[in-house]
């Protein structure tokens, strides 16, 4: 069914134009793709590119780290890295005193602690060192500390396999990865709306000529919460892809989706613990640890507490209120963890009582 006019004059001039664009070409990357949908979808589209996923891949010539940091140079046992940046160019290079290697890097993966990802003949590499803002500097690329170089080709980086790089890119970019193969020629750096809601594109291009209602891409809002940690663990790491590869130790803390569903508190069925609960993913990370308070609350609240949230907890039973405060919440119960090099810290999502001392819950 069609939309009345009165629906359909709504849709804002760069909808049409951002529709038109795409038809002509799919290789020309616009400048922000969100932004064909902010016409509609402001409050969601126009903070979006911002966030750590809209910019969690980079290319060189618009990667701020760059500009700032002209010069950046680590050394680990015989090799001294550098990075440099001139004239917009970003090389990397490695020497061990006697012979230098050098090649450009092609995309920066990451906001904040960035990996970079290199080419040579045809083959794309892990560059072994990486920024971490933690030390404002480099230091070896977290999961890379085992690694012992032989030579100077080996000290470059580590060489991705054709897995590596369909996951890598699928997790960083919007349409890398098609019909199960990777086309670098039509990447969009950074997770665009088509990423996560597939179908955004045709829905912008249906929209232009009235038929937006017929061609909305699924609502991620009604999936049940288990649904929605497996639809983000495609990234962040599901429960079973954490156990199947037997990842064990502090490294694991950064897979939100399966430290959550170690919580005595996870239930599947229950919205008040989904991801999309504590975070939207069209806005920049909150770091306050007030700001979660409430969503703690919507589950643990005492009664007096209750009566002042707006949360609807329907017929569900109230889990136990904290005896200790009601505030601060996370910081007592979602803990920092720094991952084994010490240059990266996270809130653990496995919720719990924790006891001075106790280990790793692993």
């Amino acid at each position: 069914m069609t939309p009345p006019l009165s629906i359909r004059r709504i849709f804002p001039a760069v909808v049409y134009l951002a529709a038109a664009c795409m038809m002509v070409s799919a290789q020309v990357a616009h400048p922000n793709p969100a932004s064909a949908c902010a016409g509609c979808h402001a409050s969601q589209a126009r903070p979006q590119p911002e966030t750590p996923m809209g910019q969690a891949m980079q290319r060189p010539d618009s990667n701020p780290l760059f500009k700032s940091h002209p010069h950046l140079s680590f050394r680990k046992g015989p090799y001294t890295y550098t990075v440099e940046t001139k004239q917009g160019q970003t090389v990397y290079s490695v020497t061990d005193g006697s012979r230098t290697i050098s090649f450009p890097v092609r995309w920066s993966f990451g906001k904040g602690a960035e990996t970079w990802v290199l080419e040579n003949n045809g083959n794309l590499y892990e560059s072994m060192v990486s920024y971490y803002p933690s030390i404002d500097g480099l230091e070896i690329t977290t999961g890379d500390a085992d690694l012992k170089p032989q030579n100077l080709d080996e000290a470059m980086g580590r060489k991705l396999s054709e897995t590596d790089k369909k996951d890598c890119f699928t997790c960083h970019s919007t349409g890398a990865v098609s019909a199960g193969k990777l086309h670098l020629e039509t990447v969009t750096p950074g997770l665009t709306c088509e990423h996560c809601h597939t179908g955004a594109e045709t829905h912008m291009v249906a929209a232009a000529q009235g038929g937006a209602y017929e061609t909305a891409p699924p609502d991620l809002r009604k999936l049940l919460t288990e649904d929605i940690s497996n639809f983000c663990g495609q990234c962040h790491r599901t429960w079973e892809t954490v156990v199947r590869s037997r990842w064990r130790g502090e490294v694991d803390v950064r897979f939100q989706p399966f430290r959550l569903a170690n919580s005595k508190c996870f239930d599947g069925t229950d919205p008040r613990i989904s991801c999309i609960a504590c975070h939207d993913p069209h806005q920049d990370v909150v770091k306050q640890d007030s700001f979660y308070d409430p969503k703690c609350l919507a589950c643990h609240a005492s009664k007096n507490e209750a009566g002042n949230l707006s949360n609807d907890t329907g017929s569900r039973p109230a889990a136990k209120a904290c005896t200790v405060a009601s505030t601060g919440c996370v910081s007592c119960h979602m803990p920092k963890v720094k991952l084994p090099n010490g240059l990266v810290t996270f809130h653990d999502h496995q919720i719990r009582i924790v006891k001075p001392g106790s280990p790793y819950p692993d």
